[in-house]
């Protein structure tokens, strides 16, 4: 129903949506939406203090190709641009302001129980989804380095499909929102090429190719740190809605 509903307003374009609708912004061409509006979303979203775990830091799980290629992007941070992001339990913690359709309500409350997005979900350190996103956002690009714990088991010994398809998604959805406010997804496609062994790193290597007509076209090929294997290619479209408060 949510995605049915942000579906219908894109249709109708931004000047006939009804009341209380999710502001879709005005036609964007690649530069227009790659504003200064980026850096204040990426300030409010890699906030410099808070009391809030940050699950995008080394652990005792980390295999040495994840530890060493982590402080390898980190180094670039000081001298290419990039942003090391930081990973909260839940988007409640990063994303404010959201216009969702009018009459849309969670049947949760948060007397129900925490609130956690699905890639960190499993709370034992090395168990399931061991992931950090960096961003480049004068290229336009991102890169997840991503080691699959035992938990993500699909066949024996290697990570599930689904689960290298959800740490794609979720490396879109971050790059999207914060290079071009698109933050839901309209559609996702994946290839799978090889099976990917649990405990090793996976690097998936993020794109914006365009951004037309309110949406945004991604594209991601997940691989080994060698790029002598290729994972799986996938290929994703987000709708870009504004928020309330910038």
């Amino acid at each position: 129903m949510l995605r049915t509903a942000f579906c219908a307003v894109a249709r109708r374009g931004p000047h006939k949506a009804p009341p209380g609708a999710p502001h879709l912004r005005r036609r964007l061409g690649p530069i227009s939406a790659f504003a200064s509006s980026v850096d204040s979303r990426i300030t409010r979203f890699c906030v410099e203090k808070t009391d809030l775990k940050d699950y995008a830091l080394p652990n005792a799980s980390w295999c040495p190709d994840m530890l060493s290629l982590y402080h390898e992007y980190l180094e670039k941070t000081k001298t290419e641009n990039w942003v090391k992001l930081p990973s909260f339990k839940s988007n409640r913690d990063h994303i404010q302001g959201l216009k969702l359709p009018i009459g849309f309500e969670s049947p949760l409350s948060s007397a129900q129980g925490e609130y956690r997005i699905h890639t960190r979900g499993i709370q034992m350190e090395g168990q399931g989804y061991e992931y950090v996103i960096f961003l480049q956002p004068s290229k336009k690009k991102s890169v997840c380095l991503f080691q699959p714990g035992p938990f993500l088991e699909g066949a024996p010994g290697c990570a599930h499909g689904g689960s290298l398809a959800a740490m794609m998604d979720e490396t879109f959805s971050k790059t999207a929102y914060l290079l071009g406010e698109g933050l839901f997804t309209l559609s996702f496609n994946i290839r799978f090429k090889n099976l990917a062994p649990l405990g090793s790193l996976i690097m998936l290597n993020v794109d914006i190719e365009k951004i037309e007509d309110q949406k945004m076209y991604l594209s991601c090929i997940a691989q080994s740190r060698d790029q002598q294997t290729v994972y799986a290619k996938s290929s994703g479209v987000f709708l870009q809605l504004q928020l309330e408060e910038e």
